[in-house]
């Protein structure tokens, strides 16, 4: 598995591209606010965009999804829960489309990866986690050093809780991949994230 990042927008979301290096497909996580230069990039590195990922629905993760859909005709996974917490808060400010819904423990290929859907509500009703080849891209529910915020439309610090809980106890030291910032590992976080250990119970 070959993965490319692009911080996108002006809260520097960070859109992931995961190929299968042996078909050239691939996963775009999250396009940001630029769909057409997500096409762009994956079109120079030689790919074909096979499936779109969200992490969740909020504006700054949605942006690029028209363009994107556009430009690729790919299909655009997204959790139901953020389906309605954007029919009713309106937390993608207009930017979501969609084609297909994913639940916890779905598996969905993209040529020789298999993507492991954890739901992971708390920063959003239907934010997810996905876990494939050992990578843990955990969108805005886990970051280095903290967690995604709470405080937003449909945010949950309970669920959050929970939602941590479920990610640090997931085995191994899984490189994480989250949706702002500079990548981190989990057994990092097992150190030194004061919310993960508190919802460890450490």
């Amino acid at each position: 598995m070959k993965i490319s990042v692009m911080q996108l927008g002006p809260i520097e979301t960070n859109c992931y591209i995961a190929a299968d290096e042996k078909t050239n497909l691939c996963a775009v996580i999250d396009p940001g606010d630029d769909g057409a230069r997500v096409a762009a990039a994956v079109e120079k590195m030689g790919y074909t965009v096979d499936k779109i990922f969200l992490t969740h629905a909020h504006f700054d993760h949605t942006g690029g999804l028209r363009a994107l859909r556009e430009k690729t005709d790919a299909p655009i996974y997204v959790h139901p829960d953020d389906v309605k917490a954007d029919s009713e808060r309106h937390i993608s400010r207009g930017n979501l489309i969609w084609t297909d819904l994913y639940e916890d423990g779905d598996e969905i290929k993209v040529g020789g990866l298999t993507f492991r859907v954890l739901h992971t509500p708390g920063h959003t009703p239907g934010s997810v986690c996905l876990l494939v080849q050992g990578v843990l891209f955990s969108g805005d529910t886990l970051f280095a050093g903290c967690c995604g915020r709470t405080d937003l439309p449909g945010g949950s610090w309970d669920e959050m809780m929970d939602s941590l809980k479920k990610i640090g106890s997931l085995p191994g030291d899984l490189p994480v991949l989250p949706g702002h910032e500079e990548r981190t590992s989990l057994d990092q976080e097992r150190r030194v994230n004061p919310e993960l250990r508190e919802a460890m119970g450490e």
